[in-house]
């Protein structure tokens, strides 16, 4: 695929492409979210409220960038005419990111093995996409074929760009460490063979330049590296070509029982005032053999009157480059989370969550999720939950999303109101669930 189509691409699944949802967020918090809720906290599969819950098929998308601003309210009055190239406001940068997750999950299952032990086993597909800290000018000049009246310079340090598809199949098991009437501390982990289906990054230590409009002139200086694991194409991911490789999530959640009497008394029938849990997630790596890798020379002045349509033609053509092959090891998006859950009432909840990423950003053979804090009330029973989600996400975007579980059925997104509101929102995110609950007595 030509590299400005890519861009169009991308940008085009991260603001209108709302056919599958990040990871579930309000859902996961839910004590009803069953299998879900064991893929942020590895714990959560013990001591649940379910005998079994059965996952048919669920996915969820999340993306965006600060580079575009986007009011959803003249997409949907636009009868799909709206265009992104002309009617999204850009808000260019010396460092602009962007970043997609979608994670579809297939058939997946949980349950108990004694009163104090759980196991599940999770299926998934997951395609992770971010770019870091790229010239916002420079970005929107490749996109717009160079076509643009305006001079300007750029200087981008530690450009990354990465991504990666995979699959996955989770062995979680859980146990209750400690039980006694007040306190409850139970532990979990899930074991993942991955199966990669490829991978493309990029990465620039410094980048710099200057681009005369006049003259249709692009000087740069800098070097840029840019490698694919073998045959690997970005434009038809192909899952029948996999290569191996592991991974683990594990997890801890304290629940405090102010009112139960005994330790005898199993804690879901008598609920937790207080419930706190930490979990580290997308731990490991695939290890992808005979990656190409091309170094390029970007010290040249040249003239992109010449440029047709395709970024690694041009590339080629004008700068000097080195190709070698070698092992390449990709990093899962490693993760830390951390929730407090407080029950006001005997349905109502509020949670406090934090997702934050343990991979540092300007690492080109590993994705990342953005950091983000958010703050949920939630309505909670058996056969019925609302979410209420308040966001505040890196790169300074507010999200303010709605979501609900009506036994089977679950749909939701973190960013659904913002959307509609905001003048200017960066991020989206929507997801949908059907599942088989079979809940205990």
């Amino acid at each position: 695929m030509k590299a400005n189509q890519k861009l169009k691409l991308i940008a085009f699944l991260l603001f209108i492409n709302f056919s599958f949802g990040q990871n579930y967020i309000g859902h996961t918090i839910d004590n009803f979210s069953g299998i879900h809720g064991v893929t942020y906290n590895p714990s959560n599969v013990v001591d649940s409220n379910f005998r079994t819950d059965i996952n048919l098929f669920s996915a969820s998308f999340f993306g965006g960038s600060d580079y575009f601003g986007i009011n959803i309210n003249d997409i949907l009055s636009s009868d799909g005419g709206f265009d992104f190239e002309e009617d999204a406001e850009r808000l260019t940068s010396d460092s602009n990111n962007f970043f997609l997750n979608v994670d579809a999950m297939g058939p997946s299952f949980m349950f108990n093995l004694t009163p104090k032990s759980s196991i599940g086993i999770i299926t998934r597909a997951r395609a992770f996409f971010n770019i870091n800290d790229i010239n916002g000018e420079l970005y929107e000049t490749i996109a717009d074929d160079f076509d643009s009246e305006d001079d300007f310079s750029f200087d981008s340090q530690n450009l990354t760009g990465n991504i990666h598809a995979w699959a996955e199949v989770g062995l979680a098991y859980g146990r209750i460490l400690m039980d006694k009437p007040n306190h409850l501390l139970k532990g979990g982990v899930t074991l993942k063979y991955l199966q990669g289906a490829g991978a493309a990054f990029i990465s620039s230590p410094g980048l710099q330049g200057q681009y005369t409009a006049s003259t249709e002139i692009l000087t740069t200086q800098g070097t840029l590296n840019y490698g694919t694991s073998q045959d690997f194409d970005n434009d038809d991911i192909d899952f029948s070509n996999l290569t191996a490789g592991f991974g683990l999530d594990i997890g801890f959640t304290y629940q405090w029982h102010p009112n139960r009497e005994s330790d005898t008394i199993r804690s879901y029938k008598d609920p937790y005032k207080l419930k706190i849990g930490i979990s580290v997630t997308d731990i490991g790596s695939i290890n992808y053999k005979d990656a190409t890798i091309t170094s390029y020379d970007l010290n040249n002045t040249v003239d992109t009157s010449t440029y047709d349509d395709d970024v690694e033609d041009f590339l080629d053509n004008n700068y000097n480059n080195t190709e070698s092959n070698k092992a390449t090891k990709i990093n899962l998006p490693t993760a830390l989370h951390v929730i407090i859950d407080y029950r006001l009432s005997n349905k109502w909840f509020l949670s406090a969550q934090a997702d934050l990423s343990m991979i540092k950003e300007d690492n080109q053979l590993a994705n990342t999720i953005i950091n983000n804090v958010t703050l949920s009330p939630r309505l909670e029973t058996k056969w019925f939950s609302f979410y209420a989600p308040v966001s505040f996400r890196q790169y300074g975007d507010f999200a303010f999303g709605g979501g609900f579980r009506f036994g089977p059925l679950t749909v939701g997104s973190g960013s659904v109101f913002s959307n509609l509101l905001s003048d200017s929102s960066k991020t989206t995110d929507l997801y949908v669930g059907l599942k088989i609950p079979i809940y205990r007595k």
